[in-house]
């Protein structure tokens, strides 16, 4: 078995183990397996990165065996530079989120717990997937156990979250798979994404193209103005399920972009480029004043998520090396800054059951270590230097002013609204005098709380002080997409 394979298959077969043990009689027993799990899941991913070659944008680590051989489907799986970090951070956002559900889960653990692992396993194969319909089975697996994790575990209005959720993005993808069945005509009985990027397809099919790839994807990235499911669901969602959300579910959107429509329709993705650069342009500043005005939490952090994947997709769709290298930036520091935004609102909802922001003041009273780790996860959220939230924006904001100075400058107002949304948060929950006897008796983090935040924290600091590593994997693959959207440019 290959080494993309395990990272897929390891966390689906600790899922499946995990929901064969049963009663909560045995929850002890099953966080440990599911720890386990999770931590060897990570390990069979590092490999990848001794072994990937940078400097090169081909596919390394391929696989390939026949699977369904009457219509052409192959088990066929390979990572380049637009996908590899992807792969490392789903493995490590698993982890966390099993950490941090240790003491939170005490019904149906070994479901909740077997569902993340099975998530994991699922959302790696939508990365390595080479293979169109291979990636619509992993795309849409995801659906299944994110769809359980909110109805079984969320709050008051989990199943109408939940159901919403699912109705939003199995509509998008609809369109997308008829545009899969269009291009399996289209390339003689292929479903072979490298194929697909070489069809010489004329301007009217790569429109109607780009749309049903913009269904699919901005849905789930999600865009202005198909975002709405979004805070919904993360208010209702467990903890752990906002934090995968945000970190890994929201970036399957973004990297169909650069997989799909970028190279299979590149000229209607040059036509249409003003059409997605000023949704972005909306997320960034309009919905960034959207959560400016929140009471919950959740929602205030579910909001800067759509603010920050604006960002991204501004950043693709500029075409240019500084705007997609970017953009791929931004969404790993966002997976590392927003996991770790929803586990702090995690760690203060289990102790007072609340998520308004008018439940608390003065937290850092009573947890100075708590406040110290949440101040720096805010200071990230704002794009604070140094920090993994800085870099990505920054090169976005330093590709799109090259490409025109005014839409540089909307975008980097971004960078007030964050702080002002952030820090305005962080001013009401953490300081002043202690506000009301639930804040007073908060005890601080706990050893588990400690490691799960601190994991994060290095990541957001090692990223921010030192991004070459991660620049250096998306280079070559970055240069070579922007080549080949530029060279199959119509005349």
């Amino acid at each position: 078995m290959g080494l993309l394979s395990l990272a897929i298959w390891t966390p689906i077969v600790f899922g499946a183990v995990l929901l064969a043990l049963g009663r909560d009689e045995q929850a002890r027993a099953v966080r440990w397996i599911a720890l386990v799990g999770s931590i060897v899941s990570f390990l069979v991913t590092l490999p990848l990165y001794g072994g990937f070659r940078n400097g090169t944008a081909e596919m390394q680590f391929v696989e390939k065996a026949p699977w369904i051989e009457t219509f052409n489907i192959n088990y066929h799986l390979g990572l380049d530079g637009l996908s590899f970090w992807f792969v490392l951070l789903t493995a490590f956002i698993t982890v966390v989120v099993v950490i941090s559900a240790w003491e939170a889960i005490t019904e149906r653990v070994n479901q909740y717990m077997g569902a993340f692992l099975i998530l994991s396993g699922l959302m790696i194969g939508v990365f390595c997937a080479l293979d169109a319909m291979l990636f619509y089975v992993f795309f849409e697996a995801t659906l299944i156990p994110m769809y359980l994790i909110i109805g079984v575990w969320g709050g008051p209005n989990k199943i109408y979250a939940a159901f919403k959720f699912f109705l939003y993005t199995l509509l998008g993808s609809l369109l997308m798979l008829i545009a899969l069945i269009y291009l399996y005509g289209a390339s003689g009985g292929s479903f072979d994404i490298a194929t697909w990027h070489k069809l010489p397809l004329p301007m009217t099919a790569q429109t109607l193209l780009f749309f049903a790839f913009f269904a699919a994807f901005a849905v789930k990235v999600p865009m202005w103005p198909v975002h709405t499911w979004l805070p919904d669901v993360h208010v209702e969602a467990p903890t752990g399920g906002s934090a995968v959300l945000a970190a890994i579910m929201l970036k399957l959107g973004a990297y169909g972009f650069l997989r799909f429509s970028m190279p299979i329709a590149p000229d209607a993705s040059r036509e249409w480029d003003w059409f997605i650069i000023a949704l972005s342009i909306i997320a960034v500043i309009y919905v960034g004043l959207v959560a400016l005005v929140q009471q919950d939490m959740k929602k205030l952090v579910a909001y800067s998520s759509v603010a920050h994947m604006g960002f991204v997709t501004l950043g693709f769709f500029i075409f240019s090396p500084l705007g997609v290298a970017g953009g791929l930036v931004q969404m790993i520091a966002h997976g590392f800054v927003s996991a770790a935004m929803f586990l702090c609102i995690g760690v203060l909802y289990d102790r007072v059951h609340s998520r308004q922001i008018a439940s608390y003041g003065g937290v850092v009273n009573t947890m100075p270590n708590f406040a110290a780790f949440a101040l720096l996860f805010a200071m990230a959220n704002c794009g604070l230097p140094a920090t993994a939230g800085f870099v990505g924006e920054w090169m976005v904001i330093l590709g799109t002013v090259k490409a025109n100075f005014w839409l540089g400058l909307a975008a980097a107002s971004a960078l007030i609204w964050g702080a002002a949304y952030t820090l305005w948060m962080y001013k009401r929950v953490y300081l002043g005098p202690v506000a009301n006897d639930h804040v007073r008796q908060l005890s601080d983090i706990n050893a588990r709380e400690f490691l799960m935040l601190g994991l994060l924290a290095i990541a957001t600091l090692y990223m921010g002080i030192h991004p070459k590593p991660f620049t250096d994997v998306m280079d070559a693959s970055v240069a070579n997409l922007l080549q080949h959207v530029a060279a199959s440019k119509l005349n």
